[in-house]
């Protein structure tokens, strides 16, 4: 029997709202579905990288939207999505190379990410938010005995049942979640979900959006949101007041943001129009609005478009140590930039065909090694994990 606590509408300051929130009393164990390894590992011809593609299926599998967290918090598993039959929300077993079917007796899940810590998962089933706790039994030999994971589930709370919404995201001491949707006004609305009760709490504004929700890594008060036309928001959820961080010229670009280190946030933006257009990877102070460019982008008259695209970037994400930010492109290059110096790196290239595919939406593992992106180098759409060579981590030290 679930026990749940009520908790009245109240309206704070005007922005603010507290809503109801549901507390599970009691969790459900079932084992999960545990497929045979597929991966294949290469090394990048050019750079020496490791690259490693945990599928290599018929089915499009992409990564997690580049600000969620891919891997587990003891890097046990990485999470992505698959197309495939009975697919959604999968997981790479990174002992084995098996892959396990992450959803429930109740129904699929979706908008997920990896918890801060522990074996956990936060996701959505319908308007459901859900925590899997994942037990694994690691086999010697997969090929001949599966391994085992079964699932504890907790239902955290259930919200308003929508059509749309962002992902789940999680802050920077792993008692918070956040969730965007918009309301039936077109009123954006930023939920704010406690981890342990199930009380949520939400956040509206005439500025809010609810677009490429995220948490600040290292302050769990901040979040920040995509707005329109001026891209780049956050607020502090102690007061609710959103606060436009970066003012954009007329006509320029601004997108793809991400949380990064000292309330730092990297993003993708410049100033040329479409659609041969210039993208530099920069990085604002959210405090004194301070921007400098960390990865150049290039435009010059009578250039291509395919030209251009292969000299800008797209998206863009900080390693939690500070020590890369790294960037993809229109063809599906990936770039690493030192953090210090900015002195770039190519880490592996063409994992895109230019105009068609999925986005490679570059992100990162927990402890700055490695990077998990969507290629296209195998003919469709595949999860694949490169790894930075330890000389070039040795040559940029922390």
């Amino acid at each position: 029997m679930r026990l749940s606590r009520v908790f009245l509408y109240v309206m704070c300051a005007g922005s603010v709202l507290v809503s109801a929130g549901v507390a599970c009393a009691a969790s459900t164990v079932y084992p999960l579905e545990v497929l045979p390894p597929e991966h294949k590992q290469v090394v990048d011809p050019e750079t020496g990288a490791e690259l490693l593609f945990l599928t290599t299926n018929e089915a499009s599998d992409t990564n997690l939207y580049f600000h969620e967290r891919s891997w587990l918090a003891d890097g046990s598993m990485i999470l992505f999505v698959s197309s495939r039959e009975n697919g959604g929300l999968m997981g790479y077993l990174v002992e084995t190379g098996e892959l396990v079917r992450l959803t429930t007796p109740a129904g699929g899940l979706g908008r997920a990410t990896a918890a801060l810590r522990g074996k956990r998962v936060f996701a959505m089933r319908g308007a459901e938010v859900v925590e899997l706790t994942l037990e694994f039994g690691v086999s010697a030999d997969p090929l001949k005995s599966p391994s085992m994971v079964r699932a504890r589930e907790r239902v955290i709370c259930a919200l308003p049942d929508i059509p749309g919404g962002t992902s789940l995201n999680e802050n920077a001491n792993g008692q918070l979640l956040a969730f965007g949707y918009t309301d039936a006004q077109g009123q954006g609305v930023i939920v704010i979900i406690d981890e342990e009760t199930g009380a949520t709490r939400s956040i509206t504004s005439p500025d809010v959006r609810s677009s490429h929700i995220q948490w600040s890594h290292t302050n769990p008060n901040l979040l920040s949101f995509a707005g329109v036309p001026q891209r780049l928001w956050i607020v502090d959820i102690r007061d609710g007041k959103p606060r436009n961080i970066y003012k954009q010229r007329p006509g320029e670009w601004a997108t793809h943001e991400h949380w990064w280190v000292k309330d730092q946030i990297v993003f993708c933006g410049g100033v040329v129009p479409e659609p041969v257009e210039e993208r530099h990877v920069k990085v604002v102070d959210i405090y004194s609005g301070e921007v400098r460019i960390i990865g150049a982008g290039a435009w010059w008259p009578g250039g291509d478009d395919a030209s251009v695209a292969r000299e800008n970037f797209w998206h863009c994400a900080g390693s939690d140590d500070g020590r890369w930010v790294v960037a993809d492109n229109w063809h599906g290059d990936i770039t690493l930039f030192e953090g210090a110096t900015s002195r770039p790196r190519i880490l592996t290239k063409g994992h895109r065909t230019y105009g068609g595919g999925a986005h490679p939406h570059v992100g990162w593992d927990r402890v700055g090694q490695r990077v998990v992106f969507a290629s296209h180098l195998l003919g469709n759409s595949n999860v694949c994990v490169a790894t930075i060579p330890a000389e070039w981590q040795a040559e940029n030290p922390s």
